[in-house]
């Protein structure tokens, strides 16, 4: 060691005792120069690193230390980590290091020239000091550029690994809570201790409103406490809360600008959430991210996410990381808000288009079950209906709409009408199922919508207790279970046609002999097929239940299972949480009127038999104890009588029905329809259907194989209707053909 190296070990020595005095002087001009090391930094690690790069110099410099390879190099590294995580720029890195060098020379100049008076040799030390200054800062420099560059890729690929998970984690559903849970997760488990999503009281609404302006009230829906393992719960919404007007959050909702700041205790604007404010007084947390959700130009609702006092504070990277973070959320939260408003729409729609109760009727006991499909796939077109018909007879319904949402509702509620007007018609149900495929086809001609499928499937199925028959017709739907009074399963083997929509194609109707007390099972194919099982193991999970409950009732000496119980069997065993596709159960237990009930008269075609027929009416209400209902009753038949004599073909039959109401049917072989027609004042005849319109509450023809049958039902209440006064004012009553001893009159085609 020659004498300028003694003298910069002497200097270094004088100046070893006062290192915390240099260490003071750096760290000062380090926060005058670099605004973004803080407080906290200053008085932190960076201090920390600093008096250790300080000792490690003055080592070094007075030949001490392990030299200068070994030493500057790995504090330069821990030091350039430190500000690269803080996000301060590499230049702000850089120029800490010349200024370092930049404070410590003076100090050891002036020590040199105190200590020696020998020109020569001061300006040997100085020289020396300073190359090995200069030789000190390049390597740092060096090297910490290296590590500062690799920690700055490390984060951008952490980053990206988190936008990644993002995109995969945030979003999975379409449920508002579950996404807004899913962000908090995120957040904490990546870059916060503590994390808070509340979103705008609209946004949580029954029908997902979007936000209107004026005071914004928002409900905290999810948050997170580090470290957070797995999937977080998600909780109630809390009670709203108003932030104070002008405040940061308040800010952030109508500006869309997120921000950071520090926090030394809980700001005054969180007095208005409560237990945020009692977390960050709990965990000491000391800097937060304000970040407003927006989609389409609309406020959502906000994230608040906090580190600890002990952590690094957030930089401008975490804050445009959070905000691509929480622009992704917000879209997936505005899509579950319009799904849920949209879904509650056509949940809504479908269900007040659905039957409400069961109509009044005889011939069936039922029991139905409507199940919309889960929140991914959306309320689809699924329907049935109960339809009570001439003669005590009574239709059965099911079908479904290709497709899911507002539109699919939409079709399913046309459809329905549909089905209703032609089955007041009495069409047979292969009839009836062709003009529905030309329902199906016009309205997709007529009302085309972008990338829905115009197709349908229903099963229509008459069922008549007077014979115990069931004729029935598919359109592309499963066919329905039947279950006998013995219990025994069975699926018919019945032709089933082409889904509606398809044109030209044609239908196939099947007859059934179902005993009394059969079980008819009808149900759409989203009761027997889902995912990860197909329909043939659905149908068989079904024959089972059906099987069970049978034989269940069976055993009990008779007594069958209630078709509320058999529902709910088959939609806890067949049906998953979270369907897929819609269900539609219709469950009807046949009934069989009683031979009393019915009475058949075969009549000549003979205007005489009209007595006749007034007479065997007579006498059969006064059997069944309806002698109230005897002068309307004999007034109908004759006036039907008397059409079919005079416009209709032999065989005649008269036929009344006991049951709600009193039912007259008069068949002929003739397939001419009646209708009526007003007749003028002195006009002989032309008012025979007007009566029987008039006294009866619903009649109608029906036409089957040999001809028709026009039928009239009559109310069997005490106050039942008589003959009404059918004049104009001032006009005396004319007499009909029955009261002047003549058969009523009428004509084909216009009663």
């Amino acid at each position: 060691m020659d004498d300028a190296d003694r003298l910069l070990a002497a200097v270094a020595g004088d100046l070893r005792p006062r290192r915390a005095a240099l260490t003071d002087l750096l760290m000062r001009l380090y926060a005058a120069e670099i605004p973004a090391l803080g407080e906290a930094e200053v008085n932190g690690p960076a201090r920390a690193l600093v008096t250790e790069s300080v000792d490690l110099f003055l080592d070094v410099l007075g030949g001490i230390g392990p030299g200068l390879a070994g030493g500057q190099p790995q504090t330069a590294v821990k030091l350039a980590r430190l500000l690269a995580d803080r996000d301060i720029p590499v230049s702000a890195m850089l120029r800490a290091y010349r200024l370092g060098l930049a404070g410590l020379t003076p100090l050891l100049f002036e020590d040199i020239a105190r200590r020696s008076g020998d020109t020569q040799l001061v300006s040997a030390a100085t020289l020396r000091l300073a190359v090995f200054g200069l030789e000190w800062m390049d390597l740092a420099s060096e090297q910490a550029f290296s590590v500062y560059q690799a920690q700055r890729e490390r984060r951008v690929q952490r980053q990206l690994r988190l936008v990644n998970e993002a995109s995969t984690g945030i979003g999975t559903t379409l449920d508002v809570g579950r996404t807004a849970q899913e962000l908090a997760d995120v957040g904490v488990r990546h870059f916060a201790d503590y994390a808070t999503v509340s979103l705008l009281d609209p946004v949580l609404g029954p029908k997902g409103r979007p936000p209107r302006p004026g005071r914004l009230r928002l409900c905290r829906v999810a948050q997170r406490t580090a470290p957070a393992e797995g999937a977080g719960e998600i909780e109630a919404p809390g009670e709203p809360h108003t932030f104070p007007a002008g405040s940061v959050p308040d800010r952030a909702l109508t500006t869309g600008q997120p921000s950071r700041h520090r926090l030394d205790g809980p700001p005054d604007w969180l007095r208005a959430d409560p237990g945020t404010a009692g977390a960050v007084r709990a965990q000491g947390l000391a800097s937060v991210l304000v970040v407003p959700l927006r989609a389409r130009g609309a406020a959502l609702g906000l994230a608040l996410l906090f580190r600890r006092g002990e952590a690094v504070p957030f930089t401008d990277d975490d804050l445009l990381l959070v905000r691509d973070l929480a622009a992704r959320a917000a879209v997936s939260i505005d899509n579950a808000r319009r799904y849920t408003h949209e879904r509650a729409t056509a949940l809504t729609l479908q269900r007040a288009l659905l039957p409400q109760r069961p109509p009044e009727q005889s011939a069936v006991e039922v029991a139905s079950r409507y199940l919309p499909a889960g929140s991914h796939a959306g309320v689809g077109g699924d329907w049935y209906d109960v339809i009570p018909l001439a003669g005590a007879r009574v239709a059965l319904v099911v079908g479904d709409v290709v497709g899911h949402g507002l539109y699919a509702s939409a079709s399913m509620g046309r459809l329905r009408t549909a089905v209703r007007t032609l089955a007041d018609v009495d069409l047979a149900p292969d009839e009836l199922l062709t003009h529905l495929d030309d329902v199906v086809i016009r309205l997709a001609d007529q009302d085309p919508e972008e990338g829905q499928e115009s197709s349908a499937t229903c099963l229509y199925a008459v069922y008549d207790p007077v014979s115990g028959n069931c004729t029935l017709a598919s359109a592309g739907q499963l066919l329905p279970a039947v279950v006998g009074p013995d219990g025994r399963v069975d699926f018919p083997q019945l032709p089933i046609g082409p889904p509606l929509g398809l044109g030209a194609l044609p239908f196939e109707k099947s007859e059934l002999h179902l005993p009394e007390g059969s079980l008819l099972a009808l149900y759409t194919d989203g009761l027997v097929e889902s995912q990860g099982r197909d329909v043939d193991s659905g149908l068989a999970a079904l024959t089972e239940v059906l099987a069970e409950t049978g034989a269940a009732g069976a055993r009990s000496g008779g007594a069958p299972v209630p078709l509320e119980d058999v529902c709910e069997a088959l939609i806890g065993r067949l049906v998953p949480a979270r369907p897929t596709d819609d269900v539609a159960l219709l469950l009807a237990r046949t009934r069989v009127l009683a031979s009393d009930q019915v009475s058949v008269r075969e009549l000549a075609a003979d205007p005489a038999v009209v007595s006749e027929a007034r007479r065997h009416t007579l006498a059969t209400l006064a059997e069944w104890g309806l002698e109230e209902a005897s002068f309307t009753a004999e007034l109908v038949v004759s006036e039907l009588v008397t059409n079919a004599i005079r416009y209709g073909e032999v065989p005649i039959r008269l036929r009344l029905i006991r049951d709600r109401a009193l039912i007259c049917e008069v068949s002929d072989a003739s397939s001419t329809s009646p209708h009526m027609r007003r007749a003028r004042v002195f006009d002989e005849g032309g008012r025979g259907l007007l009566l029987v319109a008039q006294l009866a509450d619903r009649w109608g023809t029906r036409y089957t194989r040999e001809g028709k049958i026009i039928w009239a039902e009559l109310p069997l209440l005490p106050d039942a209707p008589l003959l009404p006064d059918l004049t104009e004012p001032g006009e005396a009553a004319e007499p009909t053909g029955l009261a002047a001893g003549a058969p009523a009159v009428g004509e084909p085609g216009a009663g």
